[in-house]
């Protein structure tokens, strides 16, 4: 019942244009990925053309626990919700009760007053609707992902931070009007790329701390320089760390079993939005490769032989050449399959009919510094033009998966 309440309540939603285009948590054709690429995009962009960036990391105190019921109410009212549809939902809410369990004893009942319910269906979906119109009181740029945020203001001169402090005040306004609270040891300030004598940030609950490397909401290592280093040594560590625990409880494992192993639980710590922070050195490449070269000795019986002969075994390819791989992204944006505009990633080339080749060739931008000239918006676009009209106009996804890596095995390269 949730189920079929909430997926008809969001295509509502949807199809009407009330979910504010910030929000990038459990919704339709977005993800963590498309929230760091819109994120690092703008980041990026203001470092090539020589500006500075304050981002401020912010997150709720308890953020699924304190949303007030009758306020949620009146927001559902106000989407246009049917009134009957309000109605169940309330009572879905009412009545809850909660305790504590340590081994075999409980704690005493607890009526619950406010909140949504963690762990169901219909409880992201009316968080969503909780704080959709808080960007409205936002001026500079903010990108969410559920009760997570982060806002950020270009700083070309002193007084720009001025703007974002403004900014943190109307989001203070905002949460003491609607009961929520912002949680002051997970929300931090950051001054990418640049060391301007900006104005401290301070919210209801004291000053903001400075950091200049800070773990995203999402799972990424982001830096004061925007360099990947620190998350690839982070990401292998944990690959690292899972694939220890595999061969200490493995004593023979074969090929099939390596498979299922490594694909599952060493590479998707290593892969993990890759498309946002691809490295580009070569100790960042190797940091990541010599994680998979250890793994690969873990077969029965090939300890011995070469990097490539272990690869072509298991049939696995180098994270190198599976970083090529990006370009399904690619793909996914430029034909509409994911909710990102492509217009803010990317640009057509002006000379489209007269040459040769697929017709969503792309328009290479000069850049200035690695950290752009690498990222996923400007590394894609020469491979993405090489590429023969068969694979780009590929009608699914599916169909370009397929068609892409055909194409990379036989070329053996892109």
């Amino acid at each position: 019942m949730e189920s079929i309440i909430s997926d008809d309540t969001l295509s509502f939603l949807e199809s009407s244009n009330k979910l504010n285009s910030y929000q990038h948590g459990f919704t339709h054709k977005r993800s963590c990925l498309t929230n760091l690429i819109e994120s690092l995009e703008a980041w990026t962009q203001a470092l090539d053309d020589g500006y500075g960036v304050d981002v401020i990391f912010l997150d709720y105190w308890k953020a699924f626990d304190s949303i007030p019921h009758k306020r949620l109410q009146e927001k559902l009212k106000l989407f246009g919700l049917n009134a009957k549809l309000v109605a169940w939902i309330t009572e879905f809410l009412k009545n809850r009760r909660m305790r504590v369990r340590v081994h075999r004893s409980f704690s005493n009942w607890a009526e619950v007053f406010s909140g949504v319910p963690q762990g169901s269906v219909l409880g992201p979906l009316l968080f969503l609707l909780f704080v959709n119109d808080l960007p409205s009181v936002i001026k500079s740029h903010i990108r969410m992902f559920a009760d997570d945020m982060k806002i950020w203001c270009t700083i070309k001169q002193d007084i720009d931070s001025i703007g974002l402090q403004q900014d943190l005040d109307s989001m203070d306004s905002w949460c003491q009007e609607w009961l929520l609270k912002l949680n002051p040891d997970k929300c931090k300030v950051m001054h990418i790329g640049h060391k301007m004598k900006t104005d401290y940030y301070v919210t209801e609950e004291g000053q903001l701390d400075e950091t200049t490397e800070e773990k995203d909401q999402l799972g990424i290592y982001v830096t004061d320089d925007l360099k990947v280093s620190l998350q690839c040594a982070k990401a292998a560590f944990k690959a690292a760390s899972v694939l220890r625990m595999i061969k200490r409880n493995f004593h023979r494992i074969d090929v099939k079993d390596f498979r299922i192993l490594y694909k599952t639980y060493v590479r998707p710590h290593m892969e993990y939005a890759i498309q946002a922070w691809s490295p580009h050195m070569v100790k960042d490449i190797q940091i990541l490769e010599k994680v998979q070269q250890r793994a690969t000795k873990c077969v029965y019986g090939i300890k011995n032989k070469t990097y490539q002969q272990r690869l072509k075994i298991p049939g696995i390819p180098s994270l190198e050449l599976r970083r090529k791989r990006d370009l399904i992204e690619t793909y996914k944006i430029l034909t509409g399959k994911e909710g990102v505009d492509r217009n803010q990633l990317f640009q057509l080339s002006p000379n489209i009919h007269s040459t040769r080749g697929h017709h969503l060739k792309l328009f290479k931008k000069p850049c200035r510094i690695n950290v752009r000239k690498f990222f996923f918006s400007q590394r894609v676009v020469d491979v993405w033009n090489s590429l023969p009209s068969s694979v780009v106009e590929s009608l699914s996804v599916n169909t370009f998966k397929n068609r892409l890596d055909d194409y990379i095995s036989r070329n053996g390269r892109l």
